[in-house]
């Protein structure tokens, strides 16, 4: 059987929420809560274990790249949108057919400095990268090999791609 190619990401988070500091101090956090729908495909049909991940914070001064996970766990769902207290609570999901999917991820590694979302739109080489096209919104986003390469060697990143 042929082994799956590692696939690339980009997954948002404000920092004040969760930020690649928390995500150093916990080894690993459950990445809940996604309520886009092209988001929860990309997680539960496309993400699996070992793929890499650039963590962006978004929301933040300034906004970009601000280091490396790995998917630790492939899609599973999201117990959030069964939970009535949680803002993540979406009453017409079902148990037996739940709507909303979640990963894990585990650290990889921080950048001494946040790779800023002007410096992406500024490199010729991300041309085309999703993250830096203007009213680009989504959470959840695949990252073309060459670009994520890139966006490391931006950063000073010890991880490569292979």
């Amino acid at each position: 059987m042929a082994r799956r190619a590692r696939r690339y990401w980009l997954m948002k988070s404000e920092p004040g929420v969760y930020s690649i500091r928390n995500l150093q101090r916990d080894g690993s956090t459950t990445w809940e809560g996604v309520r886009n729908y092209q988001a929860r495909n990309f997680m539960r049909d496309d993400m699996a274990v070992g793929d890499l991940v650039l963590f962006y914070h978004s929301n933040a001064d300034p906004p970009g790249v601000a280091g490396v996970a790995r998917i630790a766990r492939a899609a599973y769902p999201d117990p959030t949108q069964f939970n009535r207290r949680s803002r993540y609570h979406d009453p017409g999901s079902k148990k037996d057919e739940p709507r909303w999917s979640m990963v894990d991820l585990a650290f990889v590694e921080r950048f001494e400095e946040v790779v800023p979302l002007e410096a992406l739109r500024n490199d010729d080489e991300l041309s085309g990268m999703l993250v830096t096209r203007r009213g680009q919104r989504l959470s959840v986003q695949p990252v073309d090999r060459g670009h994520f390469a890139r966006v490391l060697r931006m950063g000073g990143a010890r991880t490569r791609v292979r």
